[in-house]
């Protein structure tokens, strides 16, 4: 699905699916894409399973004065804009996440 939007939008993208664990479970980079996109694609992925919810809303709570402030310097880095979503089961558990970096971020946040 992810892959007919991405065409939709006429973007490249590099897509990170991240376990329960953040670990790393599949990689997926279209041709011509920036090659720092992958680790960037990765991060979001996985500050989105780190903290349950989306790399957006941990991009809001992570601002000054707030209760995540700098959280994107934990965890060996962090990405907290657009783009990371947690994959979770039919009784809302996450057990993972996905992470999408491409050419712009509203297409990112549009593939994700």
């Amino acid at each position: 699905m992810e892959k007919a939007k991405a065409k939709e939008l006429n973007t490249k993208r590099n897509s990170s699916v991240v376990d329960v664990g953040a670990n790393q479970v599949v990689f997926v980079r279209m041709h011509v894409t920036c090659l720092g996109s992958a680790d960037i694609s990765l991060n979001k992925a996985k500050t989105a399973c780190f903290f349950d919810m989306p790399s957006r809303k941990t991009g809001k709570l992570s601002q000054p004065e707030t209760t995540l402030f700098n959280t994107e310097h934990s965890n060996n880095g962090l990405i907290s804009f657009p783009a990371g979503t947690p994959l979770e089961d039919k009784e809302r558990n996450v057990t993972g996440a996905f992470g999408v970096r491409g050419n712009h971020l509203e297409h990112d946040h549009a593939v994700a």
